[in-house]
């Protein structure tokens, strides 16, 4: 009796990570919310401080997220410019 659960790779957006309990959470571009254990993350890369908003790549089987990687930031934001009046 096999199990027919196959890995996907997906893409999302980590939503926190707490560095003491070593555990966070993300949302998949499907808005599905899943947690991630600091195990999914190679092991010198795991989300230091703020990391809300960091865009993801993962493999997800039946929910449960492996092999974290982080997607570079192609357009990075840019400072706004204030204008005097």
């Amino acid at each position: 009796m096999g199990s027919s659960a196959r890995s996907v790779r997906m893409r999302g957006t980590l939503l926190w990570f707490n560095e003491s309990d070593d555990v966070g959470a993300l949302r998949t571009d499907d808005g599905e919310r899943l947690d991630v254990p600091g195990a999914a993350f190679p092991p010198d890369e795991k989300p230091v401080g703020r990391c809300a908003g960091t865009l993801v790549e993962f493999e997800s089987i039946n929910g449960v997220v492996t092999n974290v990687a982080f997607v570079p930031d192609t357009n990075p934001r840019r400072a706004r410019m204030r204008h005097r009046r």
